[in-house]
């Protein structure tokens, strides 16, 4: 399939972010992800199944104070676009692409990041007639829900926290993957297309070695959700 890329404005500052129109773009639940979270001072982030960059680039140009940002992406081709995006906003130093699998992550990022964000891909079906490239990023491939909250648990600091978001009807799955990985379910909220309307998507932010509770928060009206 040929490659159809364009440069979008991030509408955030001068920020552009690089798209290709006839594979998988990034989705408003992306944007959900950046927002869910803060960022606190000198933040090392990492964006894993990180795509375009979307969830790490949209939270680096809403957060002050974020000290880098390392996108990690299996697929060859979207890790570099990735890169161009990087340098096409001037962000060398601050942003890091890594071209590799989750389970491959080396061992020098163990315990490295403050904070972790994850769009990972969530379905178990589907997509049999797709793009590969488009499937992988959406159906679980190449990536299992417990390898990706291993992952996070290995690169996380103690005390770090894992922000990702999911499958609303795959929540208790989630968060027992993150409680038996030692990841303590902190903070949650639902998405849903409309007022009233089934949530379709969760956001789900975890600690490492955290404490016992979980803050509930009303469920997010998303109007741009996701076909």
């Amino acid at each position: 399939m040929e490659n159809m890329e364009v440069v979008e404005d991030l509408l955030i500052g001068k920020y552009r972010i690089l798209q290709d129109t006839e594979r998988y773009r990034f989705t408003s639940d992306s944007v959900c992800l950046a927002r869910f979270v803060r960022a606190k001072k000198w933040e090392t982030v990492a964006d894993f199944c990180a795509g375009s960059g979307i969830v790490g680039l949209h939270f680096f140009a809403e957060n002050e104070g974020v000290s880098s940002v390392t996108l990690f992406e299996m697929q060859k081709d979207l890790a570099e676009m990735s890169r161009r995006t990087v340098a096409l906003n001037g962000l060398e130093g601050k942003f890091f692409v890594e071209n590799l699998r989750l389970q491959d992550i080396p061992n020098s990022y163990c315990e490295k990041f403050s904070l972790i964000l994850a769009n990972p891909p969530f379905e178990r079906d589907g997509f049999e007639k797709a793009d590969k490239g488009k499937a992988e990023c959406r159906k679980e491939l190449s990536l299992t829900l417990e390898e990706l909250v291993f992952a996070a648990r290995r690169c996380l600091k103690f005390g770090g926290r894992f922000a990702l978001v999911h499958r609303a009807d795959r929540v208790a799955e989630i968060l027992t993957a993150l409680k038996n990985a030692g990841l303590e379910p902190k903070k949650l909220q639902f998405l849903a297309g409309r007022a009233g309307r089934k949530p379709y998507a969760v956001l789900i932010m975890a600690t490492k070695g955290g404490k016992a509770g979980v803050d509930v928060l009303p469920t997010l009206v998303n109007s741009k959700e996701p076909v």
